[in-house]
């Protein structure tokens, strides 16, 4: 053993240990040799007292090498945790015992060390691969000394009936098992190659360093070979045991993991969630099976651990109570008085549904409740409120049957209208938890959501259920309507929404309209929304039902939408929440992933068939209503006419374009509420509201009026703060402020806001960091008047000489320009030094991607120098990166790697 040749180990880590053997694959009184990477002596040395015991586990084939920044941070002296990371035996460094070790009997090796070693506790086991399952038959045999157990992209259980994983099934073939796993070293190789980034040269070699030559690779292949296929496998009992032991484990848990796996995907994650409800998960999107290689696990494991033992007082107890959730849940918020109708059990809140089950139960039970318009412009289907009642009660009857209950997760893959609304509001009352991720999110990104949220049930449309058969998304398939027989079978589709709702009645066929129904926790999940994955990844959010009724009665408070009131919904959330406000809601022709598909005579049409007093459409929308507006007929002019109530948000909207809108809404308040995924609506603001805040920043009549774009004043029960931005365009701080003109990362505190994100637990953690509010990651400041002012995203702040410059009020000014369509000002170079490059978009487009030509960039300049900003470079772009759900949010992190390339000579290309 070399160990300079180990990047990032310490040579006083490595020892070697004997160990008397009790397991069956030895003779009685055997003695093996192990190798451990172990800090304890060096703790002792340095007169640290750690405050317990990480006991670490590699799997197959990796070895001891693969915790060594676990063992770094346990030896920090801040945080002192010894760290024991084993060799085991026939693997690493460990002795080669010529035998064939099964799970059972390396289960009783890693007892037979820690009792030479004398552990006594606490020990957190930390686990990978095969190594997981080890570690956890270890925590299960030694419950007085078990204080936590960490896993890493492990299985515990194959599911009945599905194949273990392909490259598994391949390194098992009796062609190739020897060759590929012992003879050669291709298993190793392979397993390194999926590293995300790749491993650099000198780790590789460190990896394959205990198993050069033939003769130091049969626990390779004998781990291979000891893979319970099925249940004629003879360790499959030791692994079953394993993982029903789970069900009955009394401790904190946290599970890191790397979704890019072939080997261990995300159902197995989520069969360990189930066997591991309390434990804290974090996906780390992008990583795959090596993810101790592929992120930081270090920081996560040991800010864990700090949490434990913070929850435990002044050390973590061996042995810990199931975790026990408060009847008020985790909302820092007194309870509301959400007035009469039916309550969710203990609570004043009315559930979701309740408006809509007092209309099917009123005088207005056969008015229209929804509806959604065919190309031809008239309503290609319809129900009315006591249809709508008698529907959702069927379709709920026929999925309860078809298994969906309490806590389930269905994919929800249908276009808003009538299908969706039912489908939702049945699903919510079974207390399913809906997952929403829409096509705005791209393919891949639409994929990586569904993947990741792991259904229980999957529901789609039929493109739906092709991309789910071609990418393999998890969940039992139903089609919404009824599918020939062949192409049910091709798809994997069990049944249909159409024949679930037959079911459903005929099950009762005296449904009540409407009746007294059992209505779920109020604290219990409910939906996963996705954000618009603008700035990474789309992140699952996590709402309750109670959270998604205080959205439901912010909304109607803050608005004044009261039962009665009729919508159009051009926009996706909307087009949902309409039954749940008691509106009447229809949903125009358009595609409603892509805004800008929406049209002013499809608008119209809309709005005529309901005779609507309400419409809610995106920015982009917007734009696309203008520029159709010259093929409206009189008959649309004036239904739009008699609109009282415009909503636009998911991006800002200019002044300009309201003012249009208004022209073509003439009786309409126009509103642009601000908010998130995390959180709608947070503020709200008028026309008229944003003319008097434009009015004041030029004026300068009050402080803090001006720089970015006024979102207005906090919606009923929120409220907004500041954490002021550091020298480094960093918001370090956990002291909200409410002064007028301190800019940094905003803050929001409301009844609505989500309950976490979903597998995050690092995000989460982040965003309720100060405590009793959730940090949105956009930046602003509040002025004199109590308006909020947002100036961009927290990621896309720019560091530039002496100076932190936030984008949007420059882009603002910049974008007056007759001939500049969108503009995103970005940083370009290190942090601190970053030189300030405003990309603008031209109008009429330029033909190729570029530097600017030198009036423009000179106008560009002046216009940026007046909003306080040095620009150094001036780009042009026939079309901005935007995201796909609003086409309105610019990828700036996009552009400034475009920029950087640009300005450095590179070949300008397309952003």
């Amino acid at each position: 053993m070399v160990t300079a040749d180990w990047p990032g180990v310490d040579p006083e880590w490595s020892r070697e240990i004997d160990v008397a053997s009790t397991s069956a694959a030895d003779e009685p009184g055997t003695v093996r040799r192990w190798h451990l990477l172990d800090n304890g002596a060096q703790l002792d040395r340095r007169g640290l007292t750690p405050a317990g015991t990480l006991l670490c586990v590699h799997g197959n084939p990796t070895w001891s090498y693969l915790w060594r920044s676990l063992l770094a941070a346990g030896s920090d002296p801040a945080h002192p945790w010894r760290v024991v990371a084993v060799d085991q035996l026939d693997m690493g460094f460990s002795e080669r015992t010529g035998t064939f070790r099964r799970l059972e009997d390396r289960i009783n090796d890693l007892g037979d060390l820690t009792a030479a070693l004398g552990l006594d506790g606490p020990v957190v086991t930390v686990g990978h691969d095969w190594g997981g399952v080890i570690s956890l038959g270890w925590a299960e045999a030694h419950p007085q000394q078990l204080a936590g157990v960490v896993l890493t992209n492990t299985a515990v259980h194959q599911p009945a009936g599905t194949p273990i994983p392909p490259a598994l099934r391949l390194a098992l073939h009796p062609a190739v098992h020897r060759w590929g796993t012992t003879t050669s070293d291709a298993f190793l190789r392979v397993t390194h190659a999926l590293a995300h980034p790749p491993l650099a040269a000198d780790v590789r070699r460190a990896f394959m360093a205990p198993y050069r030559g033939a003769g130091r690779r049969a626990g390779v292949g004998h781990f291979v070979a000891d893979i319970p296929a099925d249940a004629s496998h003879p360790s499959f009992p030791a692994l079953t045991r394993v993982a029903e032991g789970l069900r009955g484990l009394r401790t904190p848990a946290l599970m890191l993991w790397g979704p890019r796996d072939p080997i261990f995907s995300d159902r197995y994650l989520k069969d360990l969630i189930g066997r591991l409800p309390d434990a804290k998960v974090h996906r780390f999107e992008g990583a795959g099976h090596l993810v101790a290689e592929d992120r930081d696990i270090a920081a996560p494991v040991f800010e864990w651990l700090a949490e434990c033992v913070r929850a435990n007082g002044d050390g973590l107890q061996r042995t810990a109570a199931p975790a026990v959730r408060s009847a008020g849940g985790p909302a820092a918020h007194p309870p509301l008085d959400y007035g009469s109708g039916p309550l969710e059990p203990g609570t004043g809140i009315p559930p979701l549904w309740a408006p809509l089950t007092e209309l099917a139960a009123g005088p207005a039970a056969g008015d229209t409740a929804v509806a959604e318009m065919g190309t031809d412009g008239s309503v290609a289907r319809s129900l009315s409120w006591r249809e709508l009642e008698q529907n959702i009660a069927a379709l709920a009857a026929g999925l309860q049957e078809a298994g969906v209950g309490n806590g389930s997760r269905v994919s929800l893959m249908v276009p808003p209208g009538v299908d969706l609304t039912v489908v939702l509001y049945a699903c919510l009352r079974l207390g399913a938890v809906v997952v929403v991720a829409d096509a705005g999110l791209g393919t891949r990104g639409l994929s990586r959501a569904v993947q990741g949220a792991t259904p229980d049930f999957l529901i789609g449309i039929g493109r739906a259920l092709a991309a789910a058969a071609v990418l393999g998304w998890s969940g039992r398939r139903i089609s919404v309507r009824d599918l020939p027989a062949a192409r049910r079978r091709l798809l994997a589709v069990e049944t249909s929404l159409a024949a679930l709702a037959r079911r459903g009645a005929g099950l009762s066929p005296e449904l009540p309209c409407p009746g007294p129904a059992p209505v779920p926790d109020p604290d219990a999940p409910a939906a996963v929304l996705f954000t618009s994955g603008s700035t990474g990844p789309a992140k699952g959010v996590l709402y309750t039902h109670r959270q998604l009724a205080a959205m439901r009665d912010t909304v109607a408070e803050t608005l004044g939408i009261a039962p009665g009131a009729r919508l159009v919904a051009g926009f996706a959330p909307f087009a949902l929440l309409g039954p749940a406000l008691g509106a009447v809601s229809v949903t125009p022709a358009m595609d409603v992933t892509v805004p800008r598909t929406l049209s002013a005579s499809a608008l119209a049409d809309a709005a005529a068939a309901i005779d609507a007093t309400v419409i809610f459409a995106s920015p982009a929308a917007l734009r696309n209503v203008l520029a159709t507006r010259a093929g409206l007929s009189r008959a649309g002019y004036d239904a739009l006419g008699r609109v009282e109530l415009l909503l636009s948000a998911g991006a800002p909207v200019p002044e300009a374009l309201l003012a249009e809108v208004q022209r073509l809404l003439p009786r309409a308040s126009l509103h642009t509420p601000y908010g998130m995924t995390e959180a709608l609506p947070v503020t709200d603001i008028s026309l008229e509201q944003i003319r008097a805040a434009g009015a004041d920043a030029a004026a300068g009549t009050v402080a803090g009026a001006g720089n970015g774009v006024c979102v207005g004043r906090p919606v009923h029960g929120a409220r907004a703060a500041i954490i002021p931005l550091a020298a480094d365009g960093t918001a370090p701080g956990n002291e909200p402020v409410t002064e007028a003109g301190v800019t940094g990362e905003i803050l929001v505190s409301a009844p609505h806001v989500k309950d976490t994100y979903d597998r995050l637990w690092l995000t989460q953690r982040e965003s309720v960091r100060t405590a009793g509010w959730h940090r949105t990651g956009d930046v602003g400041h509040l002025d004199a008047a109590g308006r909020l002012w947002v100036e961009g995203r927290l990621v896309h702040v720019v560091t530039a000489p002496g100076a932190v410059v936030t984008p949007v009020g420059a882009e603002q000014a910049i974008e007056r320009l007759d001939d500049v369509g969108m503009a995103a000002v970005v940083g370009v170079g290190p942090s601190g030094t970053q030189a300030v490059v405003a990309v603008v978009e031209t109008v009429p487009p330029v033909r190729r991607a570029g530097p600017a030509e030198p009036q423009l960039a000179g106008r560009v300049r002046d216009a940026a120098r007046a909003a306080g900003v040095s620009v150094s470079a001036v780009l042009a772009v026939p079309s901005q990166p935007t995201d796909i759900r609003h086409n309105a949010k610019i990828d700036r992190s996009r552009l400034s790697r475009w920029a950087t390339a640009v300005l450095a000579g590179g070949r300008p290309g397309t952003p």
